[in-house]
Protein backbone atom coordinates (compact mmCIF):
# COMPACT_ATOMS: atom_id res chain seq x y z
CA UNK A 1 0.00 0.00 0.00
CA UNK A 2 2.91 2.58 0.70
CA UNK A 3 4.52 1.87 -2.73
CA UNK A 4 0.78 2.33 -4.41
CA UNK A 5 0.27 5.47 -2.62
CA UNK A 6 3.74 6.68 -3.48
CA UNK A 7 3.05 6.05 -7.24
CA UNK A 8 -0.57 7.60 -6.95
CA UNK A 9 1.47 10.74 -5.23
CA UNK A 10 4.29 10.99 -8.07
CA UNK A 11 2.10 10.41 -11.02
CA UNK A 12 -1.33 12.49 -10.56
CA UNK A 13 -0.02 15.42 -7.92
CA UNK A 14 0.96 17.17 -10.80
CA UNK A 15 -2.84 17.64 -12.51
CA UNK A 16 -4.01 21.03 -11.41
CA UNK A 17 -6.80 21.23 -9.42
CA UNK A 18 -9.38 24.17 -11.21
CA UNK A 19 -11.66 24.76 -7.93
CA UNK A 20 -14.59 24.37 -9.87
CA UNK A 21 -17.74 22.49 -8.27
CA UNK A 22 -19.15 18.94 -9.79
CA UNK A 23 -21.33 20.12 -12.88
CA UNK A 24 -24.77 19.23 -11.97
CA UNK A 25 -27.76 19.10 -14.37
CA UNK A 26 -30.34 19.52 -11.97
CA UNK A 27 -32.14 22.15 -13.57
CA UNK A 28 -33.13 20.33 -16.52
CA UNK A 29 -36.32 18.69 -15.11
CA UNK A 30 -38.40 15.91 -16.82
CA UNK A 31 -36.78 15.81 -19.85
CA UNK A 32 -39.37 12.53 -20.84
CA UNK A 33 -42.09 14.72 -20.37
CA UNK A 34 -43.36 15.27 -24.29
CA UNK A 35 -46.07 13.67 -25.97
CA UNK A 36 -43.87 11.40 -27.66
CA UNK A 37 -42.47 9.14 -24.64
CA UNK A 38 -46.58 8.66 -23.36
CA UNK A 39 -46.93 6.17 -26.47
CA UNK A 40 -46.90 2.46 -27.41
CA UNK A 41 -43.79 1.94 -29.61
CA UNK A 42 -43.50 -1.82 -31.32
CA UNK A 43 -39.95 -2.24 -32.59
CA UNK A 44 -39.48 -5.59 -34.83
CA UNK A 45 -36.34 -7.35 -33.41
CA UNK A 46 -33.54 -9.20 -35.08
CA UNK A 47 -34.01 -12.27 -32.98
CA UNK A 48 -36.98 -14.48 -32.78
CA UNK A 49 -37.92 -12.55 -29.19
CA UNK A 50 -41.10 -11.25 -28.23
CA UNK A 51 -40.01 -8.70 -25.56
CA UNK A 52 -42.26 -6.00 -23.44
CA UNK A 53 -40.41 -3.39 -21.53
CA UNK A 54 -42.36 -0.06 -19.45
CA UNK A 55 -39.86 2.77 -18.68
CA UNK A 56 -40.02 4.98 -16.14
CA UNK A 57 -38.20 8.08 -16.18
CA UNK A 58 -38.38 9.47 -12.39
CA UNK A 59 -36.82 12.19 -10.58
CA UNK A 60 -32.92 11.91 -9.89
CA UNK A 61 -32.35 9.35 -7.29
CA UNK A 62 -28.52 8.76 -6.66
CA UNK A 63 -29.02 11.25 -3.92
CA UNK A 64 -30.55 7.85 -1.91
CA UNK A 65 -27.85 5.60 -3.09
CA UNK A 66 -27.71 4.72 0.70
CA UNK A 67 -31.03 3.78 1.08
CA UNK A 68 -31.36 2.63 -2.55
CA UNK A 69 -34.88 2.77 -3.14
CA UNK A 70 -35.36 1.50 -6.71
CA UNK A 71 -33.04 -1.56 -5.90
CA UNK A 72 -35.70 -2.33 -3.33
CA UNK A 73 -38.51 -1.78 -5.77
CA UNK A 74 -37.11 -4.01 -8.13
CA UNK A 75 -36.25 -6.65 -5.94
CA UNK A 76 -40.06 -6.65 -5.16
CA UNK A 77 -40.91 -6.78 -8.93
CA UNK A 78 -38.44 -9.45 -9.82
CA UNK A 79 -39.59 -11.79 -7.28
CA UNK A 80 -40.60 -14.98 -8.62
CA UNK A 81 -42.36 -16.95 -5.69
CA UNK A 82 -45.65 -17.36 -4.91
CA UNK A 83 -48.27 -14.21 -5.64
CA UNK A 84 -45.48 -12.75 -7.75
CA UNK A 85 -46.41 -10.80 -11.31
CA UNK A 86 -44.23 -13.25 -12.63
CA UNK A 87 -45.62 -16.58 -11.11
CA UNK A 88 -49.38 -14.95 -12.18
CA UNK A 89 -47.87 -14.61 -16.22
CA UNK A 90 -46.48 -18.19 -16.04
CA UNK A 91 -49.58 -19.21 -15.05
CA UNK A 92 -51.09 -17.79 -18.08
CA UNK A 93 -48.91 -18.80 -20.39
CA UNK A 94 -47.51 -15.79 -21.43
CA UNK A 95 -44.45 -14.93 -19.88
CA UNK A 96 -40.78 -16.48 -19.55
CA UNK A 97 -38.86 -14.53 -17.59
CA UNK A 98 -39.24 -10.72 -16.05
CA UNK A 99 -36.70 -8.03 -14.93
CA UNK A 100 -36.81 -4.88 -13.83
CA UNK A 101 -34.70 -1.77 -12.30
CA UNK A 102 -31.74 1.07 -12.79
CA UNK A 103 -28.26 0.35 -13.51
CA UNK A 104 -27.49 3.28 -10.66
CA UNK A 105 -25.22 4.91 -13.57
CA UNK A 106 -24.56 7.08 -16.61
CA UNK A 107 -28.22 7.01 -19.11
CA UNK A 108 -30.03 5.58 -16.31
CA UNK A 109 -29.31 7.60 -13.31
CA UNK A 110 -27.85 10.84 -12.86
CA UNK A 111 -28.99 14.40 -11.74
CA UNK A 112 -31.74 14.88 -14.29
CA UNK A 113 -33.38 12.12 -13.99
CA UNK A 114 -33.25 8.23 -12.93
CA UNK A 115 -34.62 5.53 -15.35
CA UNK A 116 -36.67 2.58 -14.49
CA UNK A 117 -37.85 -0.28 -16.54
CA UNK A 118 -40.05 -3.50 -16.38
CA UNK A 119 -38.81 -5.98 -18.75
CA UNK A 120 -41.15 -8.75 -19.53
CA UNK A 121 -40.16 -12.18 -22.16
CA UNK A 122 -43.21 -12.94 -23.69
CA UNK A 123 -44.33 -16.22 -25.18
CA UNK A 124 -46.32 -16.14 -28.59
CA UNK A 125 -49.58 -16.78 -26.54
CA UNK A 126 -48.19 -13.61 -24.63
CA UNK A 127 -47.84 -11.63 -27.06
CA UNK A 128 -51.10 -11.78 -28.57
CA UNK A 129 -52.23 -10.64 -24.95
CA UNK A 130 -49.40 -8.35 -23.95
CA UNK A 131 -51.91 -5.41 -23.36
CA UNK A 132 -53.16 -7.44 -20.65
CA UNK A 133 -49.77 -8.17 -19.92
CA UNK A 134 -48.96 -4.79 -19.25
CA UNK A 135 -52.44 -4.30 -16.95
CA UNK A 136 -50.97 -7.01 -14.31
CA UNK A 137 -47.59 -5.09 -13.91
CA UNK A 138 -49.81 -1.82 -13.54
CA UNK A 139 -51.95 -3.58 -10.72
CA UNK A 140 -49.40 -4.89 -8.97
CA UNK A 141 -47.18 -1.96 -8.78
CA UNK A 142 -50.31 -0.56 -7.75
CA UNK A 143 -50.92 -2.82 -4.69
CA UNK A 144 -47.21 -2.00 -3.69
CA UNK A 145 -48.12 1.78 -4.10
CA UNK A 146 -51.26 1.00 -2.34
CA UNK A 147 -49.96 -1.15 0.57
CA UNK A 148 -46.57 1.07 1.33
CA UNK A 149 -43.19 -0.66 2.36
CA UNK A 150 -43.77 0.22 6.42
CA UNK A 151 -44.98 -2.73 6.62
CA UNK A 152 -41.39 -4.81 4.24
CA UNK A 153 -39.07 -3.52 6.29
CA UNK A 154 -37.83 -7.51 6.54
CA UNK A 155 -37.87 -7.56 2.81
CA UNK A 156 -35.49 -4.51 2.85
CA UNK A 157 -32.88 -5.90 5.69
CA UNK A 158 -33.33 -9.60 3.92
CA UNK A 159 -31.48 -7.81 0.42
CA UNK A 160 -29.58 -5.68 2.64
CA UNK A 161 -28.10 -9.41 3.94
CA UNK A 162 -28.20 -10.74 0.52
CA UNK A 163 -26.13 -7.34 -0.91
CA UNK A 164 -23.66 -7.87 2.11
CA UNK A 165 -22.75 -11.47 1.36
CA UNK A 166 -21.91 -10.73 -2.04
CA UNK A 167 -19.81 -7.76 -1.38
CA UNK A 168 -17.51 -9.62 1.06
CA UNK A 169 -17.58 -12.72 -0.45
CA UNK A 170 -17.13 -11.90 -4.48
CA UNK A 171 -14.68 -13.19 -6.41
CA UNK A 172 -11.55 -11.06 -7.15
CA UNK A 173 -11.82 -8.53 -10.49
CA UNK A 174 -9.56 -6.99 -12.93
CA UNK A 175 -7.38 -4.75 -11.20
CA UNK A 176 -8.12 -1.76 -13.88
CA UNK A 177 -11.93 -2.57 -13.58
CA UNK A 178 -11.70 -2.08 -10.11
CA UNK A 179 -9.70 0.99 -10.11
CA UNK A 180 -12.30 2.50 -13.03
CA UNK A 181 -15.25 1.33 -10.52
CA UNK A 182 -13.63 3.21 -7.44
CA UNK A 183 -13.05 6.43 -9.82
CA UNK A 184 -16.55 6.67 -10.83
CA UNK A 185 -17.53 6.27 -7.27
CA UNK A 186 -15.43 8.97 -6.01
CA UNK A 187 -18.01 11.06 -8.54
CA UNK A 188 -20.87 9.76 -6.54
CA UNK A 189 -20.58 8.89 -3.01
CA UNK A 190 -19.40 10.57 0.30
CA UNK A 191 -15.53 9.82 0.92
CA UNK A 192 -16.31 6.93 3.41
CA UNK A 193 -18.84 4.79 0.75
CA UNK A 194 -16.27 4.82 -2.35
CA UNK A 195 -15.83 1.19 -1.70
CA UNK A 196 -19.34 0.07 -0.53
CA UNK A 197 -21.55 2.83 -2.27
CA UNK A 198 -22.33 1.01 -4.97
CA UNK A 199 -23.35 -2.36 -3.52
CA UNK A 200 -24.24 -1.91 0.03
CA UNK A 201 -27.65 -0.94 1.86
CA UNK A 202 -27.08 1.33 4.52
CA UNK A 203 -30.43 2.57 6.11
CA UNK A 204 -33.86 1.72 5.40
CA UNK A 205 -36.33 4.97 5.26
CA UNK A 206 -40.30 4.07 4.08
CA UNK A 207 -40.56 7.62 3.17
CA UNK A 208 -38.17 7.46 0.46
Amino acid sequence: LDTLEKWVTEIFSGIPNNGLPKPSFGHLTQPFDTPEFHKLYRVVPIRKVHSLTITWALPPQEQYYRVKPLHYISWLVGHEGKGSVLSFLRKKFWALALYGGNGETGFEQNSTYSIFSISVTLTDEGYKHFYEVAHVVFQYLKMLQKRGPDQRQVIWEEIQKIEANEFHYQEQTDPVDYVENLCENMQLFQKEDFLTGDQLLFEYKPEV
